[in-house]
């Protein structure tokens, strides 16, 4: 197998690191501990958060032992953000969403076998530790004008809200975690987002102050699109995990989008493809840019990864009824709710409308007028049938799956009836 550092290079996951040799020596030496943390501040992990668990599989899949950290303490505090001071949420929202954070990561690792990951919550030591005993056994370690000097920290403190108390002490919380799972387990390599990095490094220099160890760090780089700006958004807001934050319609649409001058470089990062079939993918992109067969595989393979295969045979069937022509009727209700949600809609009576009526109605033709020229040259279609008599009322019969009508003028200017 390729060396995990090295391909882990090649797919863009490595940005900044501790002595690399030392670490990549580490790695060689035998199965090494590492964790990962994520801080249950919203409902749901990310793509953002994506990359790290993907990291993790990497290593996990090269031998070594996974510790995934959801943070029921740190969670609770939140780190310093450059937008300003976050609103702490409750414990017991903190505590449901760590719930729900620990499901999703599960289905990314193994927790079989001689390397079997490890979930593991902060709040288990850090709970019982009281003011006290937190000032004296860590914060003693810690110096002010290091800590201020932290990339974060100064933007903060130079802006004009600042930056509490409770934020900032956010990086001795994080040192402790590795210092623990240094103790527990063994662990000796920490991975995460490069935002982070002054707060990993802060745990090395923990460790080595307190046990006299040499650990390890390294992070992945922000993923950004070719333009420079950063990736991930879309009109809905974060690409979520959870299917009740971004359906897995809209979470496969989100990957089908990617710009061409990215697909290959998002390949590398978010699926296990390997490089034959990446660089086959490079071919087409390059000779074939139309059938965007790059991003065809890359929305399959992720959305595969997060939804699983039968959602994604849903969402593809959706995909193919909506614009290839293939029958509605075969795509089930919440699917198919859930792919036409961003499209044109009216409401009209069942019984008394037609097809000019849906045409008028959702704005696909301006006027009645039109809408009868557009039957009338045979460019108009309910649910991918063409339509040849304008007067025809639209019937329970034309209803598909979920109550849905779908209006078509022409090839690609769709739009949805719901009825009274």
């Amino acid at each position: 197998m390729t060396d995990i550092l090295d391909e882990l290079q090649w797919r863009g996951l490595l940005a900044q690191h501790t002595d690399l040799e030392a670490l990549r020596a580490h790695l060689a030496s035998g199965p090494v501990t590492f964790y990962c943390g994520f801080d249950p501040t919203a409902a749901s992990l990310h793509h953002g958060h994506l990359v790290q668990v993907l990291v993790m599989r990497h290593l996990q899949l090269a031998g070594h032992r996974p510790l995934a950290l959801v943070g029921g303490a740190t969670g609770q505090i939140g780190d310093p953000r450059q937008s300003g001071e976050r609103v702490l949420n409750s414990t017991e929202v903190v505590a449901e969403w760590t719930q729900r954070l620990k499901e999703q990561i599960a289905r990314f690792l193994s927790f079989e076998g001689d390397n079997a990951a490890v979930m593991v919550n902060n709040l288990d030591w850090t709970g019982p530790m009281s003011a006290i005993d937190l000032l004296r056994t860590v914060g003693k370690y810690f110096r002010v004008g290091t800590m201020l000097n932290k990339d974060i920290v100064a933007r903060r403190l130079a802006s004009d809200e600042g930056i509490s108390y409770t934020e900032f002490s956010y990086q001795v919380l994080q040192a402790n975690d590795y210092l623990e799972l240094f103790r527990r387990y063994g662990c000796t390599l920490e991975t995460g987002g490069n935002d982070q990095w002054g707060n990993m490094v802060g745990g090395v220099d923990l460790i080595h102050k307190v046990e006299g160890a040499s650990t390890h760090v390294m992070t992945t780089p922000i993923i950004t699109k070719a333009d420079g700006t950063k990736f991930g958004k879309s009109e809905g807001g974060a690409i979520w995990l959870d299917p009740e934050l971004m359906t897995p319609y809209a979470f496969y649409q989100f990957w089908l989008q990617v710009a061409d001058e990215d697909v290959i470089r998002f390949l590398k990062i978010f699926t296990f493809l390997d490089r034959a079939r990446i660089e086959e993918l490079e071919v087409e992109v390059a000779e074939r840019p139309h059938q965007r067969a790059a991003q065809k595989e890359l929305a399959a393979r992720v959305t595969e990864l997060v939804h699983g295969a039968d959602e994604l045979a849903r969402v593809q069937a959706a995909t193919q009824a909506l614009w290839g022509g293939a029958d509605l009727r075969e795509v089930d209700g919440a699917t198919l709710v859930s792919a036409t949600a961003d499209l044109p809609r009216a409401t009209l009576k069942l019984g008394e409308s037609t097809i000019v009526d849906a045409l008028e109605a959702t704005g696909l033709e301006k006027g009645r007028g039109a809408a009868r020229r557009t039957v009338a040259s045979g460019g108009a279609y309910l649910n991918n049938v063409k339509v040849e008599d304008e007067d025809a009322p639209i019937t329970q019969a034309d209803c598909l799956p979920g109550g849905v009508v779908l209006v078509r003028k022409g090839r690609k200017n769709l739009a949805v009836v719901n009825f009274e």
